[in-house]
């Protein structure tokens, strides 16, 4: 155990060395080319940013995946056997992540980019990786295959979207994205045949503080600020999702039978997915387009209630901790997971009337 966690850590120091290195060579080629996030009326920043930090994500990972791979196998000198499913789970991240690049640089049609997404996540199930169970959530347990791969599906571009969409405000999406893949690694590293997950993770990981640090305290005018755009974010939504589908899935030959499973994926995932599918709802019943770009997710009602972005920041991360703490005692009280469920639900709508009413009275002020 003591080794493993010597290796995954080191996996994590690999993923942020290796973002590190190549960032100051990412910023000064996106001056060079003229690839700039311009500010307009929908977007927070006043200053052109750099858009593709987050093109770094993936080769980190694989950095840190490989020096754990190097550190486990004494130097590649064991024998590795490579799965067709593992192959095409990678032709699926490699997808979502060309994707992203692609729209970075050349803009891409949303429509165009959900059908790639589409192709990506049908890849996952189609291997085998799919949420079979729902632990007594709504009174189900074990799902038939029809159901569990569309709904899968469905989860899949439902995580990868909510963390493109919820991208908006410095530090926020890979904020998130930290605490939940620390959360990840930490319960990786419990299972002997899960660590690889652990390693791979903690790579991400690493490369994220990288980010995060020029995302946050970065400097425009200084050219040291960066933001992931959907090359980064859309890749970090594919790997939570894999992250957590794996973890919710009933597996006995990798992990043993978990009645909380779902409930800690789903709990992990709350702000972002909760918050994709209010704004949804609402462009639904208001006649707007799906796809249609607007001011109306969590951190834009946090701000409009008079919070500075960096107060927004930590006020959504707050919730994101609060979410994380209220399930776990409410599980370990016994509550079922339907009803605590319910009890999110409602508290998330309480938190955005509240923003919704602070932002009514400042405005009347």
């Amino acid at each position: 155990m003591t080794k493993d966690i010597i290796s995954v850590l080191l996996s994590a120091v690999a993923g942020l060395a290796a973002a590190g290195i190549a960032m100051p060579f990412l910023l000064k080629y996106c001056r060079v080319k003229g690839l700039y996030d311009m500010p307009n009326a929908r977007k927070v920043h006043q200053h052109a940013i750099p858009r593709l930090g987050g093109i770094v994500f993936m080769p980190a990972m694989l950095v840190g995946l490989l020096c754990y791979l190097f550190i486990d196998s004494n130097g590649f000198q064991g024998q590795f056997t490579l799965k067709t499913s593992s192959v095409l789970m990678a032709v699926g991240a490699f997808l979502i992540y060309i994707i992203g690049i692609l729209d970075d640089v050349i803009s891409m049609k949303a429509s165009h980019k959900f059908l790639i997404q589409l192709v990506a996540a049908a890849v996952l199930p189609f291997c085998w990786l799919h949420i079979n169970n729902f632990y007594g959530l709504f009174g189900l347990y074990e799902l038939p295959f029809w159901f569990s791969y569309p709904f899968t599906i469905f989860v899949i571009l439902l995580v990868v979207n909510s963390i493109n969409l919820i991208d908006g405000i410095d530090g926020l999406s890979s904020g998130l994205c930290i605490c939940i893949l620390a959360v990840y690694v930490y319960l990786y590293l419990q299972m002997d045949f899960t660590v690889l997950y652990a390693a791979g993770a903690a790579g991400l990981l690493g490369a994220l503080l990288t980010f995060f640090y020029y995302n946050v305290f970065g400097n425009a005018k200084k050219h040291t600020k960066t933001f992931m755009g959907d090359s980064g974010s859309l890749f970090l939504g594919y790997a939570l999702a894999y992250l957590s589908i794996k973890f919710a899935m009933n597996n006995p030959a990798v992990m043993p039978y978990r009645s909380y499973a779902l409930l800690l994926s789903y709990t992990l995932l709350i702000v972002p997915t909760f918050d994709v599918i209010r704004v949804a709802i609402v462009r639904k019943l208001e006649g707007k387009a799906m796809f249609s770009p607007d001011k109306t997710h969590i951190h834009h009602k946090v701000m409009a209630a008079g919070f500075s972005m960096h107060q927004a920041l930590c006020i959504i991360l707050c919730l994101f901790m609060a979410f994380c703490v209220l399930n776990y005692v409410l599980y370990d009280c016994g509550i079922s997971a339907s009803w605590i469920v319910l009890v999110d639900v409602v508290l998330y709508t309480l938190f955005i009337l509240l923003m919704n009413m602070l932002a009514k009275f400042r405005q009347e002020a």
